[in-house]
């Protein structure tokens, strides 16, 4: 189907959404919204896709919400808008396999939010992550950025504005890995690789318990890996088959 503001590409078990508005540094708006619901909802009936990578074209990753979009709208449709970016959120985040965010330059407000939701995220050096949502009279990004990164550093990105470089962004958890611009594609090739070649049921229980791990203590964490087991031996791919 066609999307008016990314592209989805699928080749080879690897899936890579690419938001493409870069004449507005990638600023999430209703319509990117909508976009990410359906490409969600697409990528998530489809048993072929191992792993997705999250991008963004142009100078961007994303700019943050589309403030713009918003000036001849009425309340109600500014808290619409805010909930279908919710729902865009849930939607990648329930992905089944593994959503990997690319980061290049900018990644404010809501990209930081598509960060956060991602499995993990690779970045360059010139990235840098900011939630200024405070300093504009707004608020986000309160959901998930403090479980990641700390309530301390949390509150001092919003309410003072500070932004995170690359390398400081991966000291404090937010960025797995930094990658020059000159292998990025090379690093990423490699990451699809190793991860499609892994048993699709392990995989797919991996993420299920490590990020359910995070919603509940640590009997839950303990019920949910055994449970996961038992789906395994079930399934009979103990021995490592696919």
């Amino acid at each position: 189907m066609p999307y008016t503001t990314l592209h989805l590409a699928n080749e080879n078990r690897v899936a890579t959404i690419t938001l493409d508005r870069p004449e507005a540094r990638n600023a999430l708006n209703l319509e990117m919204c909508l976009d990410l619901l359906a490409v969600s909802e697409k990528l998530s009936m489809d048993e072929t896709v191992r792993v997705a990578f999250l991008r963004g074209a142009g100078p961007a990753f994303c700019a943050g919400a589309d403030l713009k979009e918003r000036a001849d709208k009425t309340k109600e449709w500014v808290r619409e808008r805010r909930m279908k970016a919710f729902a865009a959120y849930d939607a990648l985040e329930a992905l089944p396999f593994p959503v990997i965010a690319v980061v290049h330059g900018a990644a404010m407000g809501a990209g930081v939010e598509m960060c956060t939701i991602s499995d993990f995220v690779v970045a360059t050096p010139e990235a840098f992550f900011g939630t200024p949502e405070a300093q504009r009279g707004t608020i986000g990004a309160t959901q998930r950025l403090a479980k990641i990164i700390g309530r301390g550093l949390a509150k001092d990105m919003m309410y003072t504005g500070r932004r995170l470089a690359a390398n400081e962004a991966r000291e404090a958890g937010l960025v797995a890995r930094i990658i020059p611009k000159e292998n990025l594609e090379q690093e990423i090739e490699a990451i699809a690789e190793s991860i499609a070649t892994v048993p699709i049921l392990a995989m797919r229980q991996a993420k299920r318990c490590i990020s359910g791990a995070f919603e509940t203590d640590r009997k839950g964490a303990l019920a949910l890996e055994v449970a996961a087991i038992d789906e395994q031996l079930a399934a009979g791919t103990w021995l490592g088959k696919k």
